[in-house]
């Protein structure tokens, strides 16, 4: 892409980004809608067991399960380097 190019690409993600910017209006966050009912709010702790803990426990679960039932019995080995350097050897 020549430099023309790659400034007027830069210049459309730039304009792009700042009409979202201008767009939307994070003040009309603060104003309640009708039928709003925020519950109450979480501590650090439970923050932190519901978005870090909880879902690493589940991988840890799941990547469990997929090693205890594995049936294969296929298993790829790796050849020793002794057997290599035995071939290399007599040739």
């Amino acid at each position: 892409m020549d430099k023309k190019n790659a400034l007027r690409a830069g210049a459309l993600a730039a304009g792009t980004t700042l009409m979202m910017l201008l767009m939307s209006s994070p003040a009309l966050a603060l104003t309640r809608d009708d039928g709003d009912d925020p519950g109450p709010g979480l501590s650090v702790i439970q923050t932190l067991g519901l978005y870090v803990l909880l879902p690493l426990a589940l991988f840890a679960v799941i990547a469990g399960l997929v090693m205890a039932l594995d049936r294969s019995k296929i298993r790829v080995t790796k050849p020793s380097a002794t057997a290599n350097s035995g071939a290399k050897a007599k040739a």
